[in-house]
């Protein structure tokens, strides 16, 4: 059986027209590792349809969603973004990493969301409280805001 990055390259190369139903069997798992394989060859438009395709099968897959908020973020729609990060947050709970809050106040930030981006940021250092990146973001975001120099307690 072909890996599945291989079975949408062969559709592509074919110009034949693909559906969710044609990848339906391949797990989330195999969605995510053909999504980085098609963006690591420059297939940008194959991995976005493949996500879409997986989030259409797979919806409350935490493989699904950390790599289509992946996605989301590197074609800039951040609405999507944050949407699809939110609900990975909401699944992972306690175990969200900080990269992944750090990518929601990202998004939030690019969606121009600075409020909700701060509010973010204070969830985030409440879980992380010393990494310097988040530090480094909060101070920035209560700039913008004009809110001076915040205390986080």
């Amino acid at each position: 059986m072909q890996n599945l990055a291989q079975v949408m390259i062969s559709f592509a190369e074919n110009g034949q027209a693909f559906s969710a139903m044609h990848v339906s069997h391949y797990s989330p798992h195999d969605f995510r590792i053909a999504i980085q394989a098609l963006m690591g060859e420059n297939r940008d438009a194959l991995a976005y349809a493949l996500g879409d395709a997986g989030l259409a099968l797979y919806p409350e897959s935490e493989d699904i969603l950390a790599i289509t908020s992946l996605l989301a973020v590197v074609r800039e729609d951040w609405p999507q973004a944050v949407d699809l990060l939110r609900q990975l947050m909401e699944m992972q709970g306690s175990d969200t990493t900080v990269f992944t809050h750090s990518m929601l106040i990202r998004s939030l930030r690019c969606n121009l969301d600075l409020a909700e981006a701060f509010e973010a940021c204070g969830v985030a250092l409440a879980i992380y409280p010393q990494h310097p990146e988040l530090l480094k973001e909060y101070e920035a975001l209560a700039e913008a805001l004009g809110l001076g120099a915040v205390s986080r307690m």
